[in-house]
């Protein structure tokens, strides 16, 4: 039976360019060994064919549920996901991704009605310390078993203990609906447009005129001051058009930097530019010429005859060099964050192709934050919008079932509907994770806002939403929508075998405070004291800076930590003690004011930038108890000793905007104990004739002070004390990236900052001292 299943299956979908789902549910062997039946039946060759599960020796090409972004690029007839064991919603995305127009997606599931009790090695990694596996629920595999069981396109066998009580509950088929409408008879093969200055074989590798469109373009980057926008769904060919126009760019002698989260985002750029410049170089790349032209040489580092280079870099490491570019092309925008896309913007031309709704997660960062600062920017911006699916016809009911599925198409609610709302008549509401997989809306809003919340969102993020133990979500609500969401996590409370290990180098999961603060910064007893971390809070894009963000965390501030238990200590909702708030983050000056206002204290600022954000991360805490204002003073007095010294070594490079918002949050006061050689130096630098270079120490200690507790400065005398006497940095170097007139008068803008701090700090000895010089 289910051999022909799979064939009445293949056939529609080969009929209508779409893509059929195939369920076996039931015991794994007998799903197993019906899915190889069914490939058989298919006549599909086995190099065609992806196996994704945590089994091995199968003759198919085999991935790991963890390694399914393998899958991400390739194109494959059929892909077989093993859902026992370890059950990815991540891997799941990926399989879907790789199945080609005509294919079959074929799924092993336990029996559909008990899957959502089965606990497997994916629900371990979300049973974080102290919560067991036993504390994980099935929502997600709930909700996404009703999917496969009421969405078009899907096919359900329940397998019996022998093929004879096998039993079709769904034969999948849709009635071919859009047979030959969207195939690929119905495509014009695109041709140069009039006028084109690209060549004539990049169009012709052009699928859809959607594609042509777009390369046409992106041969505005030949000039500067040129941006592109190239915006789609997943699966429309952005990248490979990309990939046309940067190996068309290199034939023209330009040097292309082309950047992405990771080199497999961008492996389709690099692919379709090699094909392009081995096509125009004499037709191809022998032995020796490959170098040339782009062959194994250097995947990441393509040539061309004229001079021209196709190149990959790290979006960090790009934003730091882009202008040593002609061009550059930044692939999946929108998985990056707003202040690591500004690096790009100094570039002489530039293009961001941006997934709207993708397999692989996707962030709306670019969307609703970046795209504002691009328009009012010195580029003249071209935006195409690429709507016509490459590999399947557009109205594909696999893609709308994994758009469903996975909420790849979750956004908040319209503009309109919250654009009326007030945060004073916001209605405070907990997200049950029960109620969010019953009410679609609800879920869907809530969701969409925790997308926009962040550079990179996944499946397995909405699976954690909805049965990780250890997350809580939160929300302001007005006229029924969801205008605002926090996400949060429970972390400490561990007990004494778990800390020492955590300690000695083990990673615990869910537990990112307790970790930094035990592993990297040595303190045992850190995983004492329970907390409560912010993971993600965002507002309505249309409620910005309308106080909706601070209304929400004053109210779970209040909900979490106001009311006081009869030992003295703030509760959870489940009756554990809160001793502090957290919240770990890529600083920037703006997000460092945001929560100092919150009430929340500098304990840490990673010394290393985070290879996605491009940030050095800041961990700020707010203490409730006893236990959690301990904590908070040990590691506030540790990060003020640790940038006295390190912000001339590790940190001396770091935004002297993002130092001064740091070091403005932390509690721990700064000792001033000079001598009285060093005041003579100090009070001789700001009103007589001393000098700086006398005395480094002295001046350091004051800035620190100064820079902590809040000195009457203003902005460029504090990135002055920054600058100069924490980092370290050569005058002529402060002078220039300060906007002084010269060296000598940064050195007298240097001494006058000083001069309030030694009426602030000086002892009796200073002020006598300053006297000499000044007659008060």
């Amino acid at each position: 039976m289910i051999a022909g299943v799979a064939r009445e299956l293949r056939a529609e979908a080969e009929r209508t360019n779409e893509r059929r789902v195939l369920v076996l549910a039931g015991d794994r062997d007998r799903g197993t060994d019906a899915a190889y039946d069914a490939i058989v039946s298919l006549g599909v060759d086995d190099e065609a064919v992806s196996l994704v599960s945590t089994r091995e020796g199968f003759r198919f090409e085999e991935h790991r549920p963890r390694s399914a972004d393998e899958l991400l690029g390739r194109t494959r007839e059929a892909v077989v996901l093993d859902c026992h064991e370890r059950f990815v919603p991540n891997a799941l995305g990926r399989a879907v991704g790789a199945v080609d127009g005509g294919g079959l997606l074929i799924l092993l599931t336990p029996p559909l009605d008990d899957w959502p009790a089965v606990r497997d090695r994916f629900d371990d990694s979300l049973a974080v310390p102290p919560y067991g596996v036993g504390d994980v629920t099935g929502r997600f595999r709930e909700r996404l078993a009703s999917t496969l069981r009421t969405h078009p396109g899907v096919a359900v066998v329940a397998l019996g203990d022998r093929p004879e009580r096998d039993a079709l509950e769904r034969d999948g088929l849709t009635g071919e609906q859009a047979a030959e409408r969207d195939g690929p008879s119905a495509r014009r093969a695109p041709s140069a447009p009039p006028g084109a200055t690209f060549p004539a074989a990049a169009y012709d590798a052009c699928r859809t005129a959607d594609q042509s469109r777009a390369l046409r373009a992106f041969e505005a980057l030949a000039e500067p001051g040129a941006a592109v926008v190239v915006e789609s769904d997943r699966g429309r060919g952005k990248s490979s058009a990309a990939g046309l126009a940067a190996g068309a760019l290199a034939l023209g002698g330009a040097d292309v930097l082309v950047t992405a989260p990771a080199f497999r985002n961008a492996a389709e750029v690099f692919a379709r530019a090699r094909e392009l410049i081995g096509t125009e170089t004499d037709g191809g790349c022998g032995e020796a010429d490959r170098n040339d032209c782009g062959g194994d040489a250097d995947e990441r580092d393509l040539r061309t005859p004229a001079g021209g280079r196709v190149r990959f870099m790290s979006p960090a490491a790009a934003a730091a060099d882009a202008d040593g570019a002609d061009a550059v092309i930044v692939d999946e925008a929108a998985a990056l964050p707003v202040r690591l896309l500004e690096g790009f913007l100094d570039v002489p031309a530039v293009a961001f192709c941006t997934t709207v709704h993708g397999y692989e997660g996707a962030g709306r960062g670019f969307a609703v934050r970046f795209r504002e600062r691009l328009v009012g920017s010195r580029f003249a911006v071209r935006d195409v919008r690429l709507d016509e699916p490459i590999r399947y016809a557009r109205n594909d009911p696999v893609e709308a079932w994994a758009s469903r599925a996975l909420l790849l198409d979750a956004r908040p609610a319209v503009d309109d509907a919250v654009a009326d709302a007030s945060v004073d008549d916001a209605t405070y509401r907990a997200l049950d994770p029960e109620e969010l997989r019953a009410d679609e809306t609800l879920l869907g809003e809530a969701f969409g806002l925790l997308v926009t919340a962040h550079y990179r969102t996944e499946p397995n993020d909405l699976a954690r939403l909805l049965d990780a133990p250890n997350l809580v979500a939160r929300a302001l609500v007005a006229d029924d929508r969801v205008v605002a969401v926090a996400l949060l996590a429970r972390e400490g409370g561990l007990d004494a075998e778990t800390r020492r290990r955590m300690y000695e180098g083990e990673r615990v999961r869910g537990n990112m405070v307790p970790d930094v603060l035990t592993s990297q910064l040595r303190d045992e007893d850190a995983a004492t004291p329970r907390g409560l971390r912010t993971v993600r809070i965002a507002t309505h894009h249309a409620l910005r800076d309308a106080g909706f963000g601070s209304r929400l965390l004053d109210e779970v501030h209040a909900e979490f930590g106001g009311e006081v238990a009869g030992d003295g200590e703030a509760t959870h909702d489940d009756g554990e003690p809160v001793d502090y708030f957290s919240v770990g983050y890529g600083a920037t000056p703006r997000l460092l004011r945001f929560w100092k206002r919150a009430g929340y204290r500098v304990g840490h600022l990673s010394t290393s930038r985070n290879d996605a954000s491009g940030e050095h991360s800041a961990i700020m805490l707010r203490p409730e108890t006893a236990a959690g204002r301990d904590l908070l003073a040990r590691h506030a007095v540790a990060f003020r000793d640790r940038e006295r010294d390190g912000l001339s070594d590790a940190h001396r490079d770091v935004d002297p905007d993002v130092i001064r918002g740091a070091l403005g949050a932390c509690s721990a006061s700064v000792p001033v104990d000079l001598t009285e050689t060093e005041w003579r130096s100090v009070v001789g630098a700001s009103v007589g004739p001393g000098m700086y270079d006398s005395a480094p120490g002295a001046f350091r200690d004051l800035a620190l002070a100064a820079l902590v507790e809040g000195a009457d400065l203003d902005d460029r005398a504090e990135r002055l004390l920054v600058r100069k006497v924490l980092q370290g940095r050569p005058w002529e170097e402060v002078a220039d990236d300060l906007g002084f007139a010269s060296t000598s008068a940064c050195m007298r803008a240097l001494g006058d900052g000083y001069t309030p701090l030694v009426e602030r700090y000086g002892t009796d000895f200073a002020l006598a001292e300053r006297e000499r010089f000044t007659g008060e």
